[in-house]
């Protein structure tokens, strides 16, 4: 009888042992990071599919209708149910801004721009996503070292705006902000057309 515990307690842990083993690493594959080495970019982004509860706080709104995205820092978003996924943004679509992280390619003389398995070209409105190019030709320049991160202002509703007008103005103010000049080829005046145009509707970022 005693054998017949021991054989039991013995088989119940090994299968809580496995079971935990299995848990840990569902775990890691359900964070959904890869890894993109290509042209040595050597950064790691959420996997298309994976599913996130909200974008990233100053994610950048492009398109409108079914066709909106979010991008932030390389990363493409759009509405899945109440959350959102991590997706392939369309050839065509445009960005104000270069994510801070990308890899410099020459192909036929021209450049294009790559992070996060997606290629952009230069356009009058900002960064178009483009098809890849053929890679026999491309030569990888290194790109410019990115500006020491800017912490995330803090944004005081001056006139008691609430957390959904906030959000709504803040969104306005980033499509605004792409309009001004120069602010697709400079994050500062990207962020300072931003500031601006909260402050006109009564917030005060600091």
């Amino acid at each position: 009888m005693n054998a017949l515990l021991r054989t039991t307690a013995t088989a119940v842990l090994a299968l809580t042992a496995a079971f935990s083993a299995h848990a840990d690493v569902r775990a890691r594959v359900n964070i959904g990071m890869v890894f993109d080495n290509r042209y040595h970019h050597d950064h790691y982004y959420p996997a298309p599919g994976y599913i996130a509860p909200v974008v990233p706080h100053g994610a950048v709104i492009v398109g409108a209708g079914p066709s909106r995205y979010w991008f932030h820092g390389g990363v493409w978003y759009q509405p899945y149910g109440p959350r959102y996924r991590v997706v392939l943004p369309p050839v065509g679509v445009v960005i104000p801004l270069l994510p801070p992280a990308y890899v410099t390619l020459t192909v036929g003389g021209l450049p294009y721009y790559y992070a996060n398995g997606v290629y952009y070209r230069a356009v009058p409105e900002g960064y178009a996503v483009v098809a890849p190019p053929p890679e026999p030709v491309a030569q990888v320049q290194p790109a410019p070292p990115p500006p020491p991160p800017r912490a995330e202002p803090i944004i005081y509703p001056r006139n008691g705006q609430s957390a959904e007008q906030l959000e709504n103005d803040r969104r306005e103010c980033n499509r605004w902000a792409t309009t001004q000049p120069n602010a697709q080829a400079d994050a500062s005046v990207f962020n300072r057309a931003v500031e601006a145009c909260m402050d006109g509707r009564g917030y005060t970022m600091k």
